[in-house]
């Protein structure tokens, strides 16, 4: 299970912190998520079905020291920063990186 997160969520969560140090705040480490995971499974399910390839999947293993699950609660950043994730869903996240895809797969040189 892992936290996957919309870049432009990521890029939020660090526009907030740093107005907050410009405007004088204090050095904080933040946790930046939303709260709940997906298994690497339910990623690549999603991805089939936005995208509309049935492409092959070859599942192995944990790697050794890979932890069973890593999610990161965002409540500190959400009630000091004021932090509001715009893409919490991972249909919508996966769609939007699907889109990008097809933009760069359509650019020439």
């Amino acid at each position: 299970m892992r936290d996957y997160i919309h870049v432009t969520d990521l890029v939020s969560a660090h526009g907030v912190v740093l107005d907050h140090l410009r405007g004088g705040g204090a050095s904080v480490t933040l946790n930046c998520g939303y709260g709940r995971g997906a298994s690497v499974r339910e990623v690549v399910d999603t991805v089939k079905a936005v995208s509309g390839v049935d492409f092959e999947v070859r599942e192995t293993g944990r790697r050794p020291g890979d932890p069973a699950a890593i999610v990161a609660g965002a409540d500190r950043l959400k009630s000091e920063m004021g932090w509001t994730p715009e893409h919490d869903d991972l249909t919508g996240i996966v769609a939007s990186a699907w889109a990008w895809e097809r933009v760069l797969g359509t650019r020439s040189g």
